[in-house]
């Protein structure tokens, strides 16, 4: 199989364990590698991979700014459907993955690569997702899994193999790591060593993007966002991109410590794991998403729609971004959109993001409905007699028949 790779597309974080991957690929495979790195927002200088990649001889080193097309058509799709994994995860690793293999099989088409390559071990879902995109985009391309086929079994042997190929190492990589970071513009995901161990607390010097919620501002702040066709397009006024947009919003709930979870989730691989997620942006998003929809939906669309969500959310955190059924389901999602459009006004306090107000031009509230004075429009409350009398048939009868059968 070897001998049949002439050139592969890595993905590429400049890091210990790709850069590793990569002097692996280029020994094991004898093949040409050209890197590719993602700049999705995780906050670190991207230059220094190039530099690095430089160092071992690579002549096509792609690095490339996805933040926009990130946010635009795989965050926003996402929260149209008001997205959580098991009740309470924003899926922010999950929907970042798609994108970089999406970039990976385009890549390796625009270069005539034999294959891509990737640095998800065996044990996460990242491999998952990295490898389902690449077959439902291009079912020919090949896929190295390095963790899948070396021998390197130990961060020691890593260490080790660095030093013989003389590979930079930081200098607090000879001791044992912390925890493990993955970053970009939707959340922080922290995971492994200080926080292998679900019964004890995080430290709280693990979290990256949040202050502690007992540390935050005791003077809440008051954000309105606007809403166009279930999308958000500005805060307090201002229109932003959809990347200039949930930075801002990472900001304000990173000061006032919002959108920090410490969760043990399922992996799609079948083990638990536990990780400390930040996700400030994103936890005002779904709050502020469901108060315009509370306004928008008509119930049978917000109940269809609750319904169909964990599914949604299954799919994502699977790799099944790119699959017929989620097509789908985002069909009917985005469909659900056309009018959810307005403007939520929403409270930061001490970790929590509360809506306070939300109005639209599209609203289904109706005041004179519902007022307790009375209102402009006719409502019998007689005709909530034969309501209950028709509903509660079947029960009247399902009671009758269960004295009768105690008798």
């Amino acid at each position: 199989m070897a001998n049949n790779i002439k050139k592969v597309v890595l993905a590429y974080s400049g890091g210990l364990d790709t850069s590793i991957i990569l002097k692996w690929l280029q020994e094991t495979y004898q093949c040409e590698v050209v890197t590719f790195t993602a700049d999705l927002g995780q906050g670190e200088e991207l230059e220094p991979a190039r530099k690095k990649a430089e160092m071992f001889g690579i002549k096509d080193i792609r690095i490339e700014d996805l933040r926009e097309e990130f946010v635009r058509d795989f965050v926003f799709p996402m929260f149209r459907a008001n997205t959580v994994y098991e009740g309470q995860y924003l899926l922010g690793t999950s929907i970042a993955r798609p994108l970089i293999a999406k970039r990976l099989v385009e890549i390796a088409q625009e270069t005539g690569a034999d294959a891509i390559s990737h640095g998800a071990t065996g044990k996460g879902n990242d491999q998952v997702r990295f490898e389902l995109t690449a077959n439902a985009l291009d079912p020919s391309i090949k896929v190295i899994a390095p963790w899948r086929e070396w021998d390197l079994r130990s961060r020691t042997q890593l260490l080790d193999y660095a030093e013989r190929n003389q590979i930079p190492i930081a200098k607090d990589k000879r001791g044992e790591a912390p925890f493990s970071v993955d970053a970009n513009l939707l959340h922080t995901s922290s995971e492994g060593m200080v926080l292998e161990d679900p019964a004890v607390p995080a430290p709280d010097y693990v979290a990256q993007r949040t202050v502690d919620p007992e540390k935050a501002p005791d003077t809440p702040e008051i954000i309105t966002i606007g809403y166009e066709k279930g999308d958000p397009v500005s805060i307090n006024g201002e229109t932003l991109s959809p990347a200039a947009l949930l930075t801002r919003l990472n900001e304000l709930g990173g000061k006032h410590g919002v959108g920090r979870l410490d969760l043990v989730e399922n992996r799609f691989v079948g083990m638990k794991s536990r990780g400390l997620y930040e996700t400030p942006g994103g936890t005002i998003l779904l709050v502020a998403h469901r108060g315009i929809e509370s306004i928008t939906l008509d119930r049978g669309e917000a109940h269809l729609k609750d319904e169909l969500m964990p599914k949604y959310a299954e799919l994502i955190y699977n790799g099944f971004w790119f699959s017929p059924e989620r097509d789908m389901l985002q069909a009917l999602i985005d469909q659900s959109q056309h009018y959810v459009t307005g403007e939520v006004t929403v409270k930061l306090y001490k970790g929590s993001a509360t809506v306070i107000a939300r109005s639209s031009p599209h609203s289904l509230y109706n005041m004179d409905l519902v007022t307790f004075e009375e209102g402009a429009v006719a409502y019998d409350h007689k005709d909530a007699a034969g309501f209950i009398r028709l509903n509660g048939l079947r029960l009247k009868t399902w009671a009758a028949r269960n004295q009768k059968a105690r008798r």
